[in-house]
């Protein structure tokens, strides 16, 4: 995703510390007002641009998700990405994303835009719910929990997985990372 200084600060939502401002860091404070605001989740069970880190071909490669919901044992439950396109055309990297966690797979996903939604099972990678009302709230989601575990990996599918998902990230970068031309 191609984010741009805007030469500003913004506390950041969660937790308290001054962070640069962004073209996205809006919108992630924003779904986590949402999740802590409106969807009843407690402010200590959601943690912020948590690193995916691995190594490719011998090269880093690292590439955070916006936000991390843990359970009440503080095990990984749900992984939120903001996405800059329709969300349909990121299920797939997030669902890479909830798998490659470097904790523990999570066993959902959310992706959105910041007008449409997509909530998504890690373990299958269907799509569960569509729409902004896809985000569970806090209630909801324990439900949802304990009819989808999280995807277990054995270390060839872990190696396959980080390779798919690095690419995935490549393509969607562009870029990124880079200076792009006027």
């Amino acid at each position: 995703m191609h984010e741009v200084s805007l030469g500003q600060a913004i506390e950041d939502y969660l937790t308290g510390e001054e962070l640069e401002l962004t073209t996205y860091e809006d919108l992630r404070q924003g779904l986590a007002r949402l999740l802590v605001e409106e969807k009843g989740y407690p402010k200590a069970s959601l943690t912020p641009k948590v690193p995916i880190q691995f190594l490719v071909d011998g090269t880093s490669f690292s590439r955070n998700v916006d936000i991390l919901v843990r359970n009440e044992h503080g095990e990984p439950s749900l992984v939120l990405l903001f996405c800059s396109g329709t969300p349909e055309t990121y299920t797939r990297e997030g669902v890479y994303a909830a798998r490659l966690l470097p904790e523990a797979p999570a066993p959902l996903v959310i992706v959105t835009d910041s007008k449409d939604a997509r909530l998504l099972s890690a373990a299958s990678g269907k799509t569960l719910a569509s729409g902004f009302t896809a985000i569970p709230t806090w209630e909801e989601l324990q439900t949802l929990l304990t009819h989808h575990p999280a995807p277990q990996l054995d270390p060839a599918r872990l190696a396959r997985e980080q390779r798919v998902f690095y690419m995935y990230s490549g393509f969607l970068e562009g870029c990124c990372g880079q200076e792009c031309p006027a």
